[in-house]
């Protein structure tokens, strides 16, 4: 495809056909290349979710993997960076119930069987989306093996883990209260919950003891108080001690319940006493595990209440709440309503309210499971990158509970037990991904060549959701670790340092900035801003920065190769630095060499970023290119011009690789490689 340079860059004519070219070539694949390296080295793309369209934080991460891949493969090792997309449960139920509701029509009127297939139809439309737009921005992947979480063999790998924990013994079914969403009628991890700061109150209730007098309890849900069955402090607390094993009676319901002593009270909340509702509150629950209580369900799984609440049965919670404050105020049974701000769950998918229930599931045992994932990064086998996000990791896995793992929706990994109707969470199945994605459970090529993986790049959103949960997995099914480093990216924020989104109207689009700069530009731009914090605030004039860097890259390459002409040069290697400019641009261009390489060694993307722009716009055009205009030695001169252009060109490749393949193309050098992605990288 070799041509002439046009006088401008367009990148809107050249980026499409460019990876076309990328694609004939099939050098995506490793099996289409020899290398010289014994060594493989691999990456697994985090799966966006199927439902999914590409956001600034798929673009900054495709473009650092992307960064990874190409310099990899360039130094001649077996390169392979894997794509595919996540089945996404919830989100994916959530989407396709909604178009189902535009025909006035509910996944119930449809039935199961015909609503999985109606998603399986919608993932047939819509479901490749975003890896479309994954190669808008350059990404490398092996499109020849991509995955998605519910392909028959990736489905085969969830029922083997499963299988396989349960006759350990290590799946076990019981109650207990999980995170419940009334609207999407499902269990919710605690790690898909978001919370919201909002203003409330915090009401102190007058619970009268059997004896004589009062105990005042401060609660956020006196609606729950319908549940309670018993009463509880610190036993700690020297204000209750001469009451605890005592009797209150209920308010409304007028049951007896016990004062009890619980080390998870806290003294300063409040009054230091609480009501223990065990149905409806995690915490309580313990409570009830240690202190032998009842426990009283007044909340259903559609948000009502129920006959257990008595006089407020088929209210929604909030109406409750109303009904008893009115009832509890004309007994006079309310000390004072104080202003209280606190923080209320959501679904992370339809954004309900969460409701606390007790309710029947499926758990994990994490005992040994957190113990094996701490000693993987303990023992230096995986490490973070920057280290400051092992606290996340450590501090929940040296806190953690048994997961629940099952869910109530129509559309995932069902368990695979007789008669059970339920699905795995997603994040089950998404736990599987750096190995299944190579064939486990069965042994293959792909497998025994680039398993362990070298690098995740992920966000520290799902350190927990995602991260710890894939090592522990690949430690118990494959006895290895999934990956040798976690890089931990920056959270992209817009310019005021808001969080972005579409739905707030905070989200920028990065398809519009390719269409509008060039993908290589959006790529300059972001990696410019990797310097090492952890949130980046997103400018656009970065982006601005890059296109016209990418102008001076075209404008600097036209003239070299304006002074060498058309005739191929048969080898550029062999020059003389004549001139004290001829051995300060190569020297420069080695200090470059080597300083990339250790950035991009340490996950310095920003650093990097910088580097090859100074030299090239500074040593390269500003002093070189110059200076060469009144060079004595025409052709020495044009040789260095071209081995410098040419190298530069190669370090500049991951960073920007359209501009650099369509440049490649035209140089007048004899014997070059097929296509820059595949030339060897500089030393």
């Amino acid at each position: 495809m070799t041509q002439e340079l046009s006088k401008t860059y367009r990148p809107e004519e050249t980026e499409n056909k460019i990876y076309q070219f990328w694609l004939k070539t099939g050098f995506f694949n490793p099996d289409k290349l020899k290398t010289s390296k014994k060594k493989s080295y691999s990456i697994v793309i985090p799966p966006p979710n199927v439902t999914g369209e590409l956001h600034m934080g798929h673009a900054m991460n495709a473009t650092i993997q992307d960064i990874l891949i190409r310099r990899k493969r360039m130094q001649g090792i077996k390169t392979v960076w894997i794509p595919g997309t996540d089945h996404a449960g919830i989100a994916t139920q959530n989407v396709v119930e909604k178009n189902l509701r535009k025909e006035g029509l509910s996944r119930f009127d449809l039935g199961k069987e015909k609503f999985v297939e109606r998603i399986w139809q919608w993932r047939e439309k819509y479901g490749s989306i975003i890896l479309n737009q994954f190669k808008k921005i350059g990404a490398s992947c092996d499109w020849s093996r991509t995955r998605f979480t519910m392909d028959k063999d990736y489905v085969k790998a969830v029922e083997t883990a499963f299988l396989h924990y349960y006759k350990k013994g290590w799946i076990y079914r019981g109650e207990r209260v999980i995170s419940w969403c009334p609207r999407c009628k499902t269990s919710l991890s605690d790690l898909e919950i978001e919370y919201q700061e909002e203003k409330g109150k915090l009401w102190h209730l007058k619970y009268p003891l059997k004896d004589k007098g009062f105990i005042v309890v401060a609660t956020t849900r006196p609606e729950t108080m319908l549940g309670d069955t018993a009463v509880a402090v610190n036993p700690k607390d020297k204000r209750y001690k001469d009451i605890i094993g005592k009797t209150v009676v209920l308010p409304i319901q007028n049951r007896e319940i016990p004062i009890v002593a619980d080390r998870l009270v806290d003294m300063d909340f409040g009054t230091g006493a609480v009501k223990v509702t065990p149905s409806h509150d995690i915490t309580d629950w313990e409570i009830k595990e240690r202190n032998n209580l009842k426990s009283i369900k007044i909340i259903d799984e559609n948000g009502k209440m129920t006959n257990e609440s008595g006089i407020c049965q088929g209210l929604d919670p909030y109406q409750c709440r109303e009904k008893v404050i009115e009832i509890l105020q004309n007994e006079n049974l309310i000390e004072k309503i104080e202003e209280f701000n606190h923080s209320l769950p959501y679904c992370y998918r339809c954004h309900s309210i969460i409701e606390p229930i007790a309710s029947k599931q499926w758990f994990l045992k994490m005992d040994v499971l957190s113990k094996a994932a701490i000693q993987a990064i303990k023992s230096g086998k995986v490490k973070f990158i920057p280290k400051r996000f092992e606290k996340i990791y450590f501090d929940w896995l040296k806190n953690i509970k048994d997961w629940c793992i099952s869910r109530q929706i129509w559309w995932g990994h069902k368990i695979p037990l007789p008669e059970e109707t339920d699905v795995l969470d997603t994040w089950f199945s998404s736990a599987l991904w750096p190995f299944a994605v190579f064939g486990w459970p069965k042994k293959n090529k792909d497998f025994d060549k680039f398993y362990p993986t070298s690098v995740l790049s992920t966000a520290r959103d799902i350190i927990n959701l995602w991260v710890a949960r894939m090592i522990f997995s690949s430690l118990e099914f494959t006895k290895k670790i999934p990956f040798q480093t976690i890089y931990i990216h920056p959270t992209v924020l817009t310019k005021e340092g808001k969080r972005m989104s579409k739905s707030l109207g905070t989200g920028i689009d990065p398809i519009n900035l390719i269409e509008k700069y060039g993908a290589d530009a959006t790529r300059f731009g972001i990696s410019w801003q990797l310097t090492g914090g952890q949130d980046v605030r997103f400018t656009e004039d970065n982006i601005v920065m890059g296109k016209k860097f990418c102008n001076k890259i075209w404008n600097a390459s036209r003239f070299v190769m304006m002074q060498i002409g058309k005739k191929p040069i048969p080898d550029i290697k062999k020059f003389k630095a004549l001139t004290e400019a001829d051995k300060k641009i190569i020297k420069s261009l080695q200090k470059t060499t080597k300083a990339i390489d250790k950035a991009l060694d340490e996950f310095q993307f920003g650093k990097a970023t910088h580097i090859i722009y100074d030299f090239f716009w500074k040593d390269f055009c500003d002093v070189y290119i110059e200076k060469s205009k009144s060079q004595k030695n025409r052709k020495n001169t044009q040789k260095i011009l071209l081995y410098v252009l040419s190298n530069s060109l190669k370090l500049l490749h991951p960073f920007t690789p359209f501009i650099t393949e369509q440049i490649y193309q035209t140089l007048p050098v004899k014997n070059k490689k097929k296509c820059l992605m595949i030339e060897e990288w500089p030393k």
